[in-house]
């Protein structure tokens, strides 16, 4: 089991770029193409609570638990 980002379903969904999603949090370009691309080893704490601040969604939302192994 591993925890996946669901952030590019999410600024997808809002018809929402990577770059205007970086100025809305006040976050990095790179940081949040990583979190789109699926390819964080690392979760940041003060990075999910902004996204999930801004976006008005919940941690479980932008963070799954996927069955897959890595």
């Amino acid at each position: 089991m591993r925890v996946k980002s669901n952030l590019k379903a999410i600024l997808d969904e809002r018809d929402m770029s990577i770059r205007q999603c970086a100025e809305l949090t006040g976050l990095p370009f790179e940081t949040l193409r990583r979190l789109y691309n699926d390819n964080t080893k690392q979760y940041q704490r003060d990075t999910i609570g902004r996204l999930c601040e801004v976006l008005h969604i919940k941690i479980d939302e932008l963070l799954i638990l996927d069955n897959e192994k890595e």
